[in-house]
């Protein structure tokens, strides 16, 4: 079973029905014990990473989330949010990937919307993943490349794209909204 961390930043409908399309028992919850007990964990996000992070403390799925063991994915926003810091409120994160999410410059064209490839792609989340291949992206804020970094966008400058340590995996493209590409993605995570 695959369990969608429900808070209230997700776009868990449009997972929800991308794993379903690829046979998967899917479950939108914030129940602890469901979550722990779950083969793997999405954690999706649309949103703003400050408020965000006050739901997730209210209820303490902060300090759950950064205790599993099972393979976890974030999305967009859960990437973020599994960063160090965000510049989006000025707030502290879950500090999974020893990095900051800073905002684009505001001269350039923000939100960063439509499709861009991988220029540097590793690991078995992006296995299959090739440089002619495009994901989908929506944001205006960014993780810095870092150690954790598995895959680089340059969209005005190169940020973290996808990010992996130990059993914790995020994307700041939305899979579900990538196409082949991204199911291709969604089917690597399903196996790990």
């Amino acid at each position: 079973m695959i369990a969608i961390i429900q808070y209230n930043a997700g776009n868990s409908t449009s997972v929800t029905n991308a794993l379903m399309r690829l046979g998967a028992d899917v479950v939108v919850t914030a129940n602890e014990a469901t979550i722990r007990k779950a083969e793997k964990v999405i954690f999706p996000g649309v949103g703003e990473a400050s408020s965000a992070m006050h739901y997730l403390r209210e209820r303490n799925l902060d300090r759950l989330i950064q205790t599993l063991t099972q393979p976890v994915l974030g999305i967009c926003l859960g990437q973020q949010l599994m960063c160090n810091f965000s510049e989006e409120g000025q707030v502290d994160c879950l500090g999974i990937f020893d990095t900051q999410v800073k905002k684009f410059a505001p001269k350039e064209r923000v939100p960063h919307v439509g499709w861009n490839s991988l220029s540097t792609r590793s690991g078995t989340l992006l296995e299959g993943v090739s440089a002619d291949d495009d994901v989908y992206f929506v944001h205006s804020y960014y993780a810095a490349c870092c150690v954790h970094t598995i895959a680089v966008c340059d969209y005005i400058l190169p940020f973290s794209a996808a990010m992996q340590k130990d059993n914790f995996y995020a994307t700041q493209f939305h899979p579900e909204k990538s196409g082949l590409v991204g199911e291709k993605i969604l089917r690597n995570f399903l196996i790990l």
